[in-house]
């Protein structure tokens, strides 16, 4: 849109069955977005409109909601998901505070997707192999690229706290500083988008996919929840001792209760199974534990004021206002149910069958049909029209056979 369109205020309409695309571009039927395919409307949150630092010409970007004609937000909106489940909280007396830890993987230009990433040369003129996790070496040869996220952040607004080399082959993670809810997921957004046009001035390659490499961990978008009360502002999960209260038991309960049927919500992709499946610190359960990165559910070691409940399920693909809305909605759900955890875990442990979580795209989708959890929670506009969306990627993958299948397959079958 120019600029001084955007300026004179005038009204930007999109299809409503663009908020269901699939991710090859197609479309599920059209009784999901309605017969008519009609227009929504993008309402520009004026506390999110942004020039854009790193664009050579002037451009800017306005996170929008999408709201339909006669000015209710859509059903199919998760944006405005995100913000109904916060008004649920609003309507409590309770404020969410969040923070999401994103990782992501840089790789060279990858032209051809029949060939495996790999990680760009650097200055000592080779790849690196995988043995720098957390290491302060720049032998990689990404100062400069990582500047130029560090200046346009400042110049975006968007705080970090931390940022450090993970685990996997050009690996790297960020942790965006805690905060309202609404707010991180648009800064999530904004950061993910930041860092792909970010990466090709650089000639490089930014993959949030929730697992690009085999034999590599993958890559995850954690988020830490706690709730504050207000006008006191203080963590109702802590009470005047610094004791956990009931709430955060009821909070853990509700999470545990919804997260098998919501993983489609965390996990929306089939690669985000490759993660799930082959778990490097990628726990595909709804355990909870004090400090132990094989549950699911994740208690850091803290102070009573910041006790929080860590959701280690998402991943680095998945669309952050969803998630957002999907794990607090459950927390919420415990509270007002007042659902009790089961026994928490520590150590190595045997996950049990009801606390197992979908391991595949396929379950994740059956699991969410059968759900009245869902539909209570968002509805069944937005519950159908997703899984139809998702159904149809599921079949384009299925459509295609795998390298895997040609080497192994057809020589001993």
């Amino acid at each position: 849109m120019t600029a001084a369109g955007f300026l004179e205020g005038r009204r930007l309409q999109l299809a409503r069955g663009v908020l269901l695309q699939c991710i090859m571009g197609g479309y599920p039927a059209a009784k999901f977005y309605g017969r008519d395919d009609g227009d929504l409307v993008l309402n520009a949150d004026p506390a999110q409109v942004y020039r854009l630092p790193w664009s050579s010409s002037p451009r800017a970007l306005a996170i929008c909601d999408a709201d339909e004609l006669d000015g209710r937000s859509s059903g199919l909106s998760t944006r405005g998901l995100l913000k109904q489940v916060l008004a649920r909280y609003t309507d409590q007396g309770l404020q969410p505070v969040v923070a999401t830890e994103l990782e992501f993987f840089i790789f060279a230009p990858n032209p051809d997707p029949q060939q495996p990433f790999v990680p760009p040369v650097g200055l000592d003129g080779r790849r690196e192999d995988g043995a720098s996790a957390f290491s302060v070496s720049s032998n990689n040869g990404l100062r400069p690229f990582f500047a130029e996220v560090y200046r346009c952040m400042a110049a975006l607004g968007l705080p970090r706290d931390t940022v450090m080399h993970e685990m996997g082959v050009s690996q790297f993670e960020i942790n965006l500083w805690h905060g309202d809810a609404l707010l991180l997921a648009d800064q999530t957004f904004l950061f993910k988008h930041l860092l792909k046009e970010v990466a090709l001035k650089h000639g490089l390659t930014v993959v949030c996919m929730a697992k690009p490499l085999p034999h590599t961990p993958g890559s995850s978008m954690h988020i830490h929840q706690s709730l504050v009360a207000h006008g006191s502002g203080g963590n109702i999960f802590s009470d005047e001792n610094g004791q956990a209260t009931p709430a955060f038991y009821h909070f853990i309960g509700g999470q545990q209760a919804a997260m098998a049927d919501l993983t489609l919500l965390f996990a929306p992709h089939v690669n985000s199974y490759q993660r799930l499946c082959h778990p490097f610190a990628s726990p595909n359960n709804a355990c909870w534990s004090e400090d132990n990165r094989a549950a699911g559910l994740r208690i850091p070691a803290s102070s009573p004021a910041a006790r929080r409940v860590e959701n280690r399920l998402p991943g680095a693909d998945a669309n952050p206002y969803l998630a957002l809305a999907a794990s607090l909605a459950a927390g919420l759900h415990g509270i007002e149910r007042q659902l009790q955890p089961s026994e928490p875990l520590q150590g190595e442990f045997v996950v049990t069958d009801e606390l197992t979580l979908p391991c595949t795209m396929h379950a994740a989708i059956e699991r969410l049909k059968r759900s009245p959890l869902a539909l209570e929670l968002f509805g069944g506009e937005f519950i159908e029209g997703y899984i139809a969306s998702k159904t149809l990627e599921l079949r384009s993958y299925c459509d295609e056979i795998s390298p895997w299948e040609r080497r192994v397959l057809a020589a001993h079958v």
